[in-house]
């Protein structure tokens, strides 16, 4: 039987092809002392293999050609050895310069880092990349050890001339070479083998040692230090090595000299035996001894009948407790393992602890210190300017990069500062001391500036958002340092460094969703791992206790909360209305703004906010945490341990504690087995805090026995209330909210509204439409059968008088939802409202009633209805979707908001004293208006025929000033104005108010005199009234008898009133003022005279014309009688003219007035006493 071949692992004419080429390039010799000799082709074929890595495998997707120089140890035996050749004395040899630029040509893809996903992998990938994994190890190995040929500074060597050139005058060439010497560098920094351990000829510690020997780290500082200005897209490539130089590097360790590091050696190595003895103190107490060393197994009798479980061991004898112990031990639960999306490649892990040598923590403590120092600054400013504008070369990963490295150099920061205050306290001249600024932390001020907190934390929203669990992990990381930082910058001794901490504390408080985040960073883990637990932990530990201690010191802390903005804002549209939105608002642009501002705004309240860490998600969380307590350090043990006292005692929700595997937890970190070292500084408090948890739980057992079952249980909020109080807690339920009242916009007939109704509710809501039309139609039906009825028995009964009262309305109509979602979409859909209105129902009670009654009212009739019903069919039939013809606009946008009335705001208010009147001047009156004046009224025709005066002599005006052509200038708009304004102001000047007359009493005397004036004055006016009126009767009298005296008469008249009015000149007015500025009732404006043409028309005056003339005659005169014997009666009373009851003894002695020839006002008038 034939074996069948393997087939050969690379296409045996590729190897063919491949090994000629790496043959051709130069090999040993016996005759050159066995001294590397090249080919006379050595560049030619130096360029085909760089051709054939290029167009086979990189084009192809294939690693065979890598696989064959792998084979064909082309990196050892060829490329190492042309580069040790080159000595440095040569370096103007320019074939030997070009040489070396082609090896490290080809060395860089050789030593690329394979990274792909389980998709992209392919049979020939999953061939070839282990073998030539192992190559690129042996390729570093190879670079690092060889001291003596120094391959590393030979890089650096041929990069150089290019460095030196400035970057306005480097060409592609200079640029390409640059690059290449740092992704050769990068690529080695990536290269590790895992277990190798802290001295291993490929470990962290080899790297950093022959970076520093071969001038590398030299060479990195300087291209950050000029970052920017002669280095551009260097700046990620640069950023990636620190991060693999730098990654899981303990900070506190790099910045320990010898003395410190040997010290924590030997208390390492101390911590380790002490816990090894604790161990066999644990197990001496129940090991068995020589006497019970044999075999034991006993069988454990459980629940159900017939099932026992066995336990072996003399163990589990001892009692109970370890019986138990020792079946949870054999217990074995495979729980099924989820498949997380986040699976971060080896390469990019940092939360894996990195060892290094004494001598590489002290060239990588140096090279940190003179980064810090000079090369901050422009790096991390430069990356950050280029993720912010997305550039090509910055990838997805250099952000989480970014953020960590950020977060390490911060750190070693801190600990570098508080190195040198331990120093100077111990009087101690280290390296550490000489090379540190004191108090100045304007060498990491790039990364405090707003434009990296807003890129921070839009990071942070999106990597949680997308559920990125690394690179959310560098976030909180980062977060965290810049918080310690800022916290060290607040305990400064330097005022400007105090003002930098605050405002930046202020701005990160000043944001809601900054709070948010944390919170749910926190609530938010799961099996992240325990390094994204220590960090997300660690970043809600410190963000609590800097927010507690900022809102101590500032009481009056403000909150932007988006949400609550966005409540607000959708409120006052509502109030608002769409009709504002067609307003011109250009004017309150500032206004709006600074409203919308404050809104957003809200008192900070620390302790609702440390309510949300006490939920069961983020106890949950510290508890995982917690549960690592024999790996974690003191910080992180009094982390734990502040958290559960600040549930427990600050927050005084203890209740969320009590739960069984809590107490389990807490007595197995305590009691045992496996407890917590004694002889750590955290153990005295966490046995007060168990013992104190314990003490509360027994007392509240007491009181609530109930407790006993929910201690089984996660509880939620409700649960909490009732084992804390003792009943359940009463929820209010909130009333529902009617929505919006919508209407039609534009000026559209009723008919055209409910189209537009209809149309808005034809597509999604057609039954509603036909629900309105048969409601409509029913009611129609039933207000016509009404009408017939009612129209009967009118017919019937005909002896209704005009004193029977009004006829009887029709029955309101109630509208009866058919079905209950009709009743809620009658309640919450608004276009359903909207149709119902438009078709004539009314709705009964408040507005935000879910079940108020609509009905169809009795003031509509059948016809109305019908003609309702009709419409309402009509559009349904063909509903019109768009109206317009040029631009058309949906039937949904033809509605809106129907604005409601709001309180009327003032245009001006300040904090000014006062009532907030303003005077200028001339504006301020001695006497305000009054009432309106009753100066008559006025007939339709008369009002119109003033109306027309006024419109004509406006015309007329606007035609003078303006030439007749054109419309007002300004300056014509702006003299009218200010004509107008000086004319009101001269009429309010004249006004005499009597709201501010009043009687004086200070002289009596003058008091006398003045009415004794005003008494001769009224009588003297009485008698001449009298005289006037006589003489009106006997010309009536005279004209009756005869027509042809009527032009004597007509003179004697004339002569007789203007003797009454020139008299009554000197009166002040013809009307008597009452408080108020109102007019007196008058008696009536006698009209004496008439007008040519019109003696026999003109009909007698309305007021007097049923009043008998010898009635007011005789009252005029015993009025003029009561004056005399009062002496001093302040005004007089006179019957009204229109009214009250005449005797009827005089009846045929009734005198007429003559004919009105023009309406003037007689001079009686009684002026009162206080004027």
């Amino acid at each position: 039987m034939e074996l069948e071949e393997t087939p050969a692992p690379v296409d045996p004419e590729v190897r063919a092809y491949v090994c000629s080429l790496v043959s051709a390039l130069g090999g040993t010799g016996t005759d050159e002392d066995g001294r590397y000799v090249l080919g006379d082709d050595a560049l030619a074929c130096l360029k085909d293999l760089k051709r054939w890595l290029k167009l086979y495998d990189e084009k192809a997707n294939r690693l065979d050609v890598a696989r064959c120089l792998a084979e064909a140890n082309l990196v050892e035996g060829d490329l190492l050895e042309i580069l040790g050749a080159w000595p440095e004395e040569a370096t103007g040899d320019r074939v030997k310069a070009k040489i070396a630029l082609a090896c490290l040509e080809l060395l860089v893809p050789l030593t690329w880092p394979i990274e792909k996903s389980d998709t992209q992998l392919t049979v020939n990938h999953h061939r070839h990349i282990p073998y030539i994994q192992l190559a690129q190890t042996s390729y570093k190995r190879a670079m690092l050890e060889s001291q003596s040929k120094t391959i590393l500074r030979t890089a650096v060597r041929i990069g150089l001339p290019s460095i030196a050139i400035p970057m306005s005058h480097r060409t592609a060439r200079d640029e390409g070479i640059i690059k290449i010497i740092v992704y050769l560098f990068r690529n080695l920094s990536i290269i590790s083998t895992s277990g190798e351990g802290k001295e291993g000829p490929t470990s962290r510690s080899a790297t950093i040692e022959a970076f520093h020997h071969q001038d590398v780290l030299a060479l990195i500082l300087t291209i950050c230090s000029n970052i920017g200005e002669d280095f551009n897209t260097q700046d990620v490539v640069i950023l990636e090595l620190l991060f693999h130089l730098l990654k899981g590097v303990n900070v506190e360790t790099l910045f320990m000299d010898e003395s410190q590091l040997k010290k924590n050696g030997s208390n390492e190595l101390g911590a380790l035996l002490a816990k090894e003895k604790n161990m066999h103190r644990s197990y001496a107490k129940h090991a068995p001894s020589r006497h019970n060393r044999f075999g034991t197994m006993i069988w454990v009798k459980r629940d159900e009948p017939g099932h026992v479980s066995t336990v072996s061991g003399q163990y589990g004898l001892t009692d109970k407790q370890h019986t138990f112990s020792k079946m949870d031990q054999s217990k074995r639960w495979n729980k099924p393992k989820q498949r997380t999306r986040d699976v971060e490649k080896a390469n990019n892990r940092f939360d894996v602890p990195v060892s290094l040598t004494n001598n590489a923590t002290t060239h990588l403590r140096s090279f940190v210190e003179e980064f810090l120092d000079s090369s901050f600054n422009p790096l991390f400013n430069h990356i950050r300017r280029a993720i912010e504008r997305e550039a090509d070369r910055v990838l997805e990963l250099h952000t989480s990069q970014f953020f960590y490295l950020i977060s390490w150099f911060l750190e070693a920061e801190r600990v570098r500062r508080r190195k040198k205050q331990e120093a100077e306290k111990k009087k101690k001249n280290n390296k550490i001391a000489e090379t540190f600024e004191a108090d100045s932390f304007s060498l990491i001020a790039n990364v405090l500036t707003q434009g990296t907190l807003v890129l921070l934390n839009r990071f942070m929203q999106d990597r949680l958002d997308m559920k990125v669990w690394y690179d959310l992990n560098a976030g909180t990381r980062c977060f965290t340092q810049i918080l310690l930082i800022i916290q060290d910058m607040a305990g400064s001794s330097l005022e400007e460094d105090q003002e930098i901490a605050e405002n930046i504390q202020n701005r990160i408080f000043y944001e809601e969703t900054t709070h948010d985040r944390i919170l749910a960073i926190l609530r938010g883990y799961k099996d992240q791992g325990f390094g994204y637990l220590d960090s997300c932990t660690e970043l809600s530990h410190v963000f609590l206790r800097m927010l507690e201690r900022y809102s101590r010191e500032n009481v009056d802390l403000q909150v932007r909360s988006k949400r609550r903005a966005r409540k607000q804002k959708k409120a006052a549209a509502v109030r608002r209305g769409d009709a504002d939105a067609d307003d011109d608002a250009e004017s309150e642009v500032n206004d709006v703004a600074e409203a919308e501002r404050v809104s957003k705004e809200r008192k900070f309240d620390f302790n609702r906010f440390a309510l949300k860490f006490t939920t069961q998600a983020c106890i949950d969380s510290f508890v995982k945490f917690l549960k690592f307590y024999n790996d974690l350090s003191t910080e992180q043990l009094k982390r734990a341990h502040r958290f559960f006292y600040r549930v427990a005692f600050k927050q005084e929700i203890s209740l969320m504690l009590f739960r069984i595997d809590y107490f389990a937890l807490f007595y197995r970190i305590i009691k045992g087995p496996d407890p917590l070292d004694r002889a750590s500084p955290v153990y005295a408090e966490w046995e007060e805090l168990v013992r104190q948890l314990v003490k509360r739980m027994t007392r509240k057992l007491k009181e609530r026995p109930v407790l006993a079952v929910e201690m089984l249980f996660s509880k939620i909020p409700s649960t909490v209330f009732f084992l804390e109080n003792g009943y359940e807690k009463q929820m209010v339920s909130s009333r529902p909210r009617a929505p919006a009242t919508l209407e039609v916009k534009g000026a559209m007939t009723r008919e055209e509204q409910i189209g537009v109704a209809v149309a808005v509710l034809y597509e999604q809501q057609h039954d509603a439409v036909d629900w309105v039309m048969k409601v409509v139609s029913t009611a129609a039906s039933e207000r016509q059968s009404w009408e017939a009825a009612s129209a009967t028995s009118r017919a019937e009964n005909d002896s209704i008088t005009e004193n029977d009262e009004q006829e009887p309305k029709a029955p309101s109509i109630v509208v009866h939802p058919d079905t209950e979602e009709r009743r809620i979409a009658i309640f919450k859909d608004a276009k359903l409202r909207l149709l119902m209105t438009l078709s004539g129902f009314e709705r009964l009670g408040i507005d935000d009633e879910p079940n108020a009654t609509w009905i169809i009212p009795s003031s509509l009739s059948a016809r109305q209805l019908h003609e309702t019903h009709e419409a309402i069919q009509k559009h349904s039939v063909n509903p019109t979707m768009e109206y317009g013809a040029e631009d058309p606009i949906p039937a949904e946008e033809m509605l809106r908001r129907k604005p409601t009335a709001s309180a009327r705001r003032a245009e001006y208010d300040d904090d000014s004293e006062g009532n907030g009147i303003v005077s200028d001047g001339d504006d301020d009156f001695l006497f305000p208006a009054g009432g309106p004046t009753n100066t008559g009224p006025l007939t339709a025709a008369a009002a119109l025929e003033r109306l027309k005066k006024k419109r004509r002599k406006r015309r007329t005006s606007t035609a003078s000033d303006d030439g007749g052509v054109g419309a007002l200038d300004d300056e014509t708009l702006e003299r009218r104005r200010e004509a107008r304004e000086a004319a009101d102001l001269e009429k309010r000047k004249k006004i005499k108010s009597d709201e501010f007359i009043y009687d004086s009493e200070d002289d009596v005397e003058a008091d006398r005199i003045f009415f004794e004036k005003e008494e001769s004055r009224r009588k003297g006016q009485a008698k001449k009234v009298m005289e006037v009126l006589r003489a009106g009767m006997v010309d009536r009298k005279k004209k009756r008898k005869s027509d042809d005296e009527d032009d004597e008469v007509k003179q004697k008249s004339k002569k007789k009133q203007r003797i009454v009015q020139s008299e009554s000149e000197s009166e002040d007015d013809g009307d008597l003022q009452f408080p108020g500025g109102s007019s007196a009732p008058r008696i009536q404006e006698l009209e004496l005279g008439s007008q040519s043409g019109e003696e026999e028309d003109t009909p007698p005056s309305t007021a007097l014309e049923d009043a008998p003339q010898e009635k007011i005659l005789r009252d005029i005169s015993s009025n003029v009688q009561a004056t005399e014997n009062d002496g001093m009666s302040s005004k007089s009373s006179f019957p009204a003219a229109t009214g009250g009851e005449v005797d009827d003894e005089d009846d045929e002695d009734e005198p007429v007035l003559l004919p009105s020839r023009r309406r003037q006002r007689a001079a009686l008038m009684f002026e009162s006493d206080s004027e």
